[in-house]
């Protein structure tokens, strides 16, 4: 059976699946819409978390930026891991005890000030934007190939389902069908990583296999992998695999912004709403962890085997190029997609891949986990596994963030700002005309995405670090601080970094390079001066403005130091 056919087959009952789910699960009530009821087992919640964090960015994108950007690409990696332990250790349990299941909510009331309520919905709304364009891009990715159709249609087969089962089941849906997810985009990462290991380096493990010798009868046998990959890519003009270019202002600013704007992203600190107790929300946070190391801890070792193989099949085993007409079948599928192109610069005839002026390939590194079955020359059941992986992590995440798209809207800024009296049913249908609206949104921007699917993601990323997470800190950990305070905060701290990110993407690309560069810190990292800003400038202004109430000071008291332990009294 071809790989189309078994694609089709097997992403056909994974969407069986989550719509069966959607349809069981489906919710009646504005409770069961924002938070499934309050009642999800710990461990089953882990799961939903780790697959509401493992997005397409992490598992078609990280890996294919490791792969291409070596050293540099690790602080993905370092950033989105240390930024969950943060958000587990030091907010999650604060956040649950306070009692309120969206961060407009939590600022709104932590702050006494509906001012402060409406910017943080516009944040929530402008963020969650950002990272759908990531998502919706890397179903596109995965459905172009993979169903043979044009990426605007992929990204359109995508919004139709995940609109679907988060319309008709809310978080209450979106958290089983995660549960079903996450165990689809697991299977899908793990086997494919074990058989090329096996092959490669005669190791079961990938991670043992990462730092292993290539077997024999594979090109370098005898070598360290990594000893191999390093060679390879000098004999090719292109950085040393271990060793990074970007300055290390960079690398630092990166990793923190991607570090604390994890612990700012609304659609993950929802999740923490959805068990019955706090002490229950601390579990489920280290049951997540462990969920999400499975997928993390594999991604190195998948971008070096990847890499080594890449080179060697566009170069041969010599480095010498490969004739063209006798390509591997990988690649004429893969150009057929535009993700991967040749031009015969030399007109020998033979593709050649390098980093300097022999280089006659372009190709997306999106699409270096998603080909990497391919390329290892995988069974097929194997490469449509990866796609049905592809399809479950980007749709995943796609739900969380259209779900805190429309309880942004309805609960936030129609229930507690605008329309204080509607009732629960009018509350229930405006989170899903709000859905309806963000998933029309959502398609353009995946079709349109301002840069690969790590890249967005990055970026927003970066505006949660600079919006977000300093109001969430002071909230919890400044009793004083006072909402004139975080409103400038937030204000300063988002519009400087949405303003650096647009200027550098958007109206001057040219000039996007470290030269440029204020601080000699990229797009992709300037939501940490942004997050310094925020800081700052609250800090700067409630000392001029005076403390908070006295009321809410206490109230700050009683989240940080509850009285008696386990279930929660939400306020």
């Amino acid at each position: 059976m071809d790989i189309q056919t078994l694609t089709f087959i097997i992403v056909g009952l994974t969407f069986a699946l989550y719509i069966a789910i959607a349809i069981w699960s489906r919710a009646g009530s504005t409770n069961d819409f924002y938070v499934a009821g309050g009642g999800v087992h710990p461990v089953l919640n882990g799961m939903a978390t780790a697959a509401d964090w493992m997005s397409a960015a992490s598992f078609i994108s990280m890996a294919g930026i490791i792969a291409f950007a070596g050293y540099d690409g690790s602080v993905y990696l370092m950033g989105w891991t240390g930024g969950y332990v943060l958000l587990a250790l030091c907010l999650a349990p604060y956040l649950r005890k306070f009692g309120k299941f969206t961060v407009p909510d939590f600022i709104g009331d932590r702050y006494y000030s509906q001012t402060a309520r409406t910017i943080a919905v516009l944040c929530a709304i402008l963020i969650s934007f950002t990272y759908i364009a990531g998502q919706m891009r890397g179903v596109g990715v995965v459905f172009s190939r993979f169903l043979e159709v044009e990426i605007a249609t992929g990204v359109i087969i995508g919004a139709v389902i995940v609109f679907f089962y988060t319309v008709l089941g809310g978080m209450k849906g979106i958290t089983y069908t995660q549960v079903a997810q996450f165990c689809v985009l697991a299977f899908a990462y793990l086997v494919p990583a074990i058989f090329i290991s096996i092959y490669m380096t005669g190791h079961f493990l990938p991670q043992s296999g990462f730092g292993g010798t290539i077997a024999e009868g594979v090109a370098g046998e005898g070598n360290f992998l990594l000893a191999r990959l390093d060679g390879l890519s000098e004999e090719l003009g292109l950085a040393a695999y271990t060793e990074g270019v970007r300055s290390k202002i960079d690398v630092f600013a990166i990793t923190c912004a991607l570090m604390v704007g994890t612990a700012g992203l609304p659609h993950v600190i929802v999740r923490f709403f959805t068990v019955p107790k706090v002490h229950d929300a601390r579990r489920s946070a280290g049951w997540a962890l462990v969920f999400i190391s499975l997928v993390y801890l594999t991604a190195p070792s998948i971008a070096a085997f990847a890499k080594v193989n890449l080179i060697n099949t566009l170069n041969g085993p010599e480095l010498t190029g490969v004739e063209y007409e006798n390509a591997p079948t990988w690649v004429k599928n893969w150009e057929k997609t535009g993700l991967i192109t040749w031009e015969d610069t030399n007109g020998d005839g033979k593709m050649f891949y390098s980093g300097d002026e022999r280089n006659e390939m372009t190709v997306d590194r999106d699409i270096i986990v998603l080909a990497n079955p391919e390329i290892a020359d995988l069974p097929a059941w194997v490469v449509a596994l990866v796609a049905a992986g592809g399809v479950a992590a980007a749709l995943s995440t796609s739900a969380g963030l259209l779900l805190v798209i429309s309880t942004s809207i309805s609960h936030d800024l129609l229930k507690r700002t605008l329309a204080p009296n509607i009732t629960d049913r009018q509350e229930l249908l405006s989170a899903r005309i709000a859905a309806a609206v963000a998933i029309a949104l959502s398609v353009w921007f995946g079709i349109h995405p301002p840069g690969f699917v790590a890249q967005v993601v990055a970026f927003a990323f970066g505006l949660a670090a600079a919006s977000f997470f300093p109001a969430i800190i002071l909230g919890i950990f400044h009793k004083r601080m006072n909402s004139t305070g975080a409103i400038a905060g937030m204000v300063v701290g988002v519009v400087f970094t949405l303003s650096y990110i647009i200027y550098f993407k958007f109206i001057s690309p040219e000039l996007n390079t470290a030269e440029h560069w204020l601080f000699s810190v990229s797009p992709e990292g300037i939501g940490t001066v942004g997050m310094l800003l925020n800081f700052i400038v609250a800090v700067a202004v409630h000392k001029l403005t005076g403390d908070a109430p006295q009321q809410t000071q206490e109230l700050v008291e009683s989240i940080r130091y509850p009285r008696g332990a386990g279930g929660a009294v939400d306020h």
